[in-house]
């Protein structure tokens, strides 16, 4: 008896386990009526595939949105009236005014600082150069007026001005940020009706947001430089070895050699004094005099020659574009010691 009443309990459960697997077969298709999807290995979704869609819907999103900076500019562009005034320091830790007046007296220059800040020096202003390219940029491309606000992913501002990216560079680029906020200008360029008063500076305001997916520096120039920056022909192109000259001075060389040596104008000279007036040093005349000459003697300056010489018993100093010493060397007849002068400086200049 006990056998058989076994047998009979096994017969129970195995049926109640043949009904649970028809249930179980039957209720995809009930879903599948209601407006269900069955789960086949096409409508199954990999988790880790839809983490990276999703990473990748939101930095789209976010890049969209905020229109960030990805690329840098295609031509590093300077400003072209402020390549010929001291506007900013030669040095990195200037806290004294930078006074300047042209002879005819009608441009003048006063750039001071807020304590503790420095005057903004000539390294600072290679993100002005960087911000100035993309207005240009967008000013080519773009039939809209661009903003005074770019806002620019941190890596792409140093790579675009040849500093590497780190902790390090970026507290320099804040610093560097401060202080083209917190120096005050006074001057009459595009500024003689006295639109713009005392008071004003490089930029608005700047900020720095770093989260996972970006890092980014949100940037927004003054009225005064805005609107010199977007004038029509106000840029000029700037060789992308400037961002290597680590001296101030010939920093300033380079920008007096870029704005008055052209295609045109082949060839400049400007005497000792007239460079130390619009260099804005804070130096002894005599004492910039010598760091010029040195500066001269080295001649390695990107796409120019400079030469020393006297006219009128004055020390003045002679910018030659490489391109116009490439023409005198197929005119020039062998021999020559002029032209064996010229090759030498042609091949230190050679990348």
């Amino acid at each position: 008896m006990k056998k058989f009443f076994a047998n009979i309990f096994r017969r129970l459960l195995r049926r109640l386990e043949d009904t649970e697997e028809i249930i179980c077969e039957k209720k995809p298709q009930e879903e599948i009526k209601q407006g269900s999807t069955p789960e086949t290995e096409e409508n199954v979704i990999n988790l880790d595939d839809f983490k990276k869609r999703s990473r990748k819907v939101n930095v789209t999103k976010t890049s969209f949105v905020k229109k960030i900076v990805t690329h840098g500019p295609k031509d590093i562009r300077d400003v072209m009236e402020l390549m010929e005034v001291p506007i900013v320091s030669l040095s990195k830790n200037r806290t004294a005014p930078i006074i300047y007046e042209s002879p005819d007296g009608i441009t003048k220059v006063k750039i001071s600082c807020h304590p503790p800040y420095y005057v903004a020096s000539i390294y600072d202003w290679d993100i002005i150069l960087f911000v100035s390219s993309k207005l240009q940029e967008s000013i080519n491309n773009v039939s809209d007026i661009p903003p005074r606000t770019l806002i620019i992913t941190r890596n792409e501002l140093l790579k675009a001005i040849s500093r590497h990216s780190g902790k390090t560079n970026k507290k320099e680029l804040e610093a560097s940020l401060t202080r083209l906020q917190s120096t005050l200008i006074e001057t009459t360029i595009r500024n003689e009706d006295y639109r713009y008063r005392s008071g004003f500076s490089f930029l608005d305001s700047w900020g720095y947001t770093a989260r996972k997916d970006v890092k980014e520096f949100r940037i927004t120039l003054s009225a005064w430089l805005y609107d010199i920056t977007c004038s029509k022909g106000a840029l000029l192109k700037v060789n992308p070895e400037y961002f290597k000259i680590t001296s101030g001075l010939k920093r300033f060389l380079y920008r007096t050699a870029r704005k008055h040596v052209g295609s045109k104008n082949n060839r400049w000279t400007f005497s000792t004094k007239t460079l130390y007036d619009r260099s804005g040093s804070e130096r002894e005349f005599k004492k910039f005099k010598h760091d010029l000459k040195n500066t001269v003697a080295d001649n390695d300056l990107p796409g120019y020659i400079m030469e020393w010489t006297e006219e009128d018993g004055k020390e003045k100093v002679l910018f030659i574009s490489r391109e116009e010493l490439e023409k005198i060397c197929v005119i020039l007849p062998e021999p020559s010691k002029y032209k064996d002068s010229i090759t030498s400086n042609l091949s230190q200049q050679s990348p």
